[in-house]
């Protein structure tokens, strides 16, 4: 007779549920341990007062992809100039960050996935800065013995557009701009959660990259080409049009650049293949995968995307046209659902751009040209600056600015505080 063997099915939900209860218990089985060594280690030292270095590290940077490297590296060079010690700490073992050579400025692979939030779950700092939503909703818990959580925005746009309830446990979010704060103060109200503090900041990414531009010069002459650079998910230009606007943009005559959003390759990696394989690099068409997009945003006369951050660094720091495709973004998975308001991104966007739909696919050349020549979208640029870019070029030095007045004021309090006791 052939066993038989019954499987129990575990839905995501639950297992989610479960893994953050096994963290829980893991890190509090490693707290007690910790401290039992503490213990044991001043009763083996026959009661001598032995000063017990107190291990917190002072700021700690968190990154779960090696592809934010370019918004924390103008807040990491900010920690090194003023000798300002911070542990960066990402979750890509193949993170550019870690082959820095800095003094001040230590960086370390701490695993992937859920390896890495375990980590994070028993971490002791003092404060933490990260561009990772979620934190104590899934995997990434809060750590007691963590004193303030920062959340720094990596694209300027709306901050509606993380997950539901991506920043809900941040103590702070540094924005960019009024009308993020707005929203952040919306949601804090409709869910009953405590005001977090809104520093004024700035885009830190987009000061380097604007300083990049401007040292690099002028353009030299070259083909007049076109990047597609879409964001990823069911709502992006390459789910839902596919092969059908690559063939129309082939149609130009133009030279095209395809720059799939990084998550497509893990997320929709079947879909990305299929496209590759029929519509492989030639003389008039190249994919791009590359960390840094400087080059391919630096050459290209306009770019075609939907929703994606890209759109505005190449608008705002390039100063060039955007045509954005009609993607009718849903706002279900999103925090954007809870508030009732327009996106500030779809307001923004007919003012630096036109839309692109299944309509007028057939004359995106005419498109191409009439967002390259008009200056209504130039002024509109401007507009999107003024509202969604604040302290252009000082960005990194109020970021660090605020996290290190924060560490002091939180180190006053807790003196404060043992004096009154």
């Amino acid at each position: 007779m052939i066993p038989t063997f019954n499987f129990i099915y575990i839905d995501p939900g639950t297992g989610s549920m479960l893994f953050t209860i096994l963290i829980g218990v893991l890190s509090a089985a490693a707290y007690f341990l910790r401290n039992s060594f503490m213990k044991l280690k001043f009763i083996f030292s026959l009661g001598k007062q032995e000063k017990i270095e107190d291990d917190n590290l002072p700021f700690v940077i968190f990154t779960d992809s090696k592809r934010y490297w370019s918004m924390f590296r103008p807040i990491c060079e900010e920690f090194e100039k003023r000798k300002q010690k911070v542990v960066y700490m990402t979750a890509s073992p193949d993170d550019p960050a870690l082959n820095e050579n800095y003094e001040y400025v230590s960086t370390e692979f701490i695993g992937e996935g859920n390896r890495a939030f375990a980590r994070m779950n028993m971490l002791k700092a003092d404060v933490v800065l990260s561009t990772t939503p979620g934190v104590d909703v899934y995997q990434w818990k809060r750590s007691k013995n963590v004193k303030w959580y920062a959340h720094v925005l990596h694209m300027p746009n709306d901050v509606t557009t993380y997950r539901m309830f991506g920043i809900d446990y941040y103590d702070a979010i540094m924005v960019s701009g009024e009308y993020q704060a707005e929203q952040v103060r919306k949601l804090e109200e409709i869910r009953h959660l405590p005001e977090k503090e809104l520093p004024m900041i700035g885009l830190p990414h987009m000061d380097a990259l604007r300083e990049r531009f401007l040292a690099e010069g002028e353009l030299p002459a070259h083909e007049k080409t076109v990047l597609l650079a879409p964001s990823w998910g069911t709502s992006g230009i390459l789910s839902r049009f596919g092969g059908k606007i690559i063939d129309a943009l082939l149609k130009t005559g133009y030279h095209l650049i395809i720059r799939p959003h990084p998550q497509s390759f893990t997320s929709e990696k079947e879909m990305i293949e299929g496209l590759m394989e029929r519509y492989p690099n030639s003389d008039r068409l190249e994919w791009d995968s590359s960390n840094d997009n400087f080059d391919v945003l630096r050459c290209a006369d306009i770019l075609i995307s939907d929703f994606s951050g890209v759109v505005f660094d190449f608008s705002l720091v390039f100063d060039k046209p955007v045509i954005y495709a009609d993607t009718s973004f849903d706002k279900g998975p999103y925090d954007a659902w809870w508030l009732e308001d327009e996106l500030w991104t779809f307001r923004i966007l007919p003012k630096i751009g036109r839309q692109l739909t299944e309509d007028n696919f057939g004359n995106v050349g005419g498109l191409i040209e009439e967002c390259l020549n008009a200056p209504a979208f130039a002024e509109g640029r401007n507009t999107a600056r003024e509202e969604t870019w604040a302290n252009i070029g000082h960005s990194a030095e109020l970021a660090v600015d605020y996290l290190i007045e924060k560490r002091q004021s939180l180190s006053e309090k807790q003196e404060s505080v043992k004096e009154s006791a």
